[in-house]
């Protein structure tokens, strides 16, 4: 897998080394202060040493281009448009694995509670399952959670998170637009 990574890393290398040299005098862009660039790589999450793991954690924050700015927008106006942004503040393994516990959970005690009528089962449901993703979110994925600013589309996003992670189809749905899971 570490392999396939670094030989698109090399393709894409090439490729850029290629097209460098077929354009005419190409103007030199403007440099920007290492303080600045530090500061952009720090609001975008790189953190790596070598260029070829910052290279794949550029890969990871830019997807195809008709999703590019899926997760950069402020509003969204659907469900599909909120998915990627979803998923991209799910990217860690371990994240997604609490919001899984978490939702199964509260799947379990939902069900207690019909059966056995025993309603103070569902504040309790309610509570372990926004306990892990919150959780997670705060201490792993060192983000908001995105409850907090689309509480309803956030909602529905998890379940489908939860099933693309119960009938295996998460990778399949990073992969889609481009986010890389760590």
């Amino acid at each position: 897998m570490a392999q396939k990574k670094k030989q698109a890393v090399r393709k894409r290398a090439t490729k850029t080394k290629t097209r460098a040299k077929s354009k005419v005098k190409a103007k030199p862009a403007a440099k920007k202060s290492t303080a600045k660039k530090k500061t952009a790589k720090k609001a975008r999450g790189v953190t790596a040493n070598s260029r070829s793991q910052q290279s794949l954690l550029k890969l990871a924050e830019h997807p195809t281009p008709q999703y590019r700015y899926a997760w950069e927008r402020d509003h969204y106006e659907t469900l599909k448009a909120f998915w990627p942004f979803y998923l991209h503040e799910h990217s860690r393994r371990s994240n997604r694995l609490l919001h899984f516990i978490g939702s199964t959970l509260a799947l379990v005690l939902i069900a207690l509670a019909i059966g056995t009528g025993a309603y103070i089962l569902l504040l309790i449901a309610l509570v372990s399952g926004y306990a892990f993703a919150w959780f997670g979110h705060f201490f792993i994925e060192k983000n908001r959670p995105a409850t907090f600013k689309y509480p309803l589309k956030s909602f529905v996003s998890d379940w489908r998170m939860w099933y693309a992670m119960l009938t295996g189809n998460i990778s399949r749905e990073l992969k889609k637009y481009g986010i890389i899971s760590r």
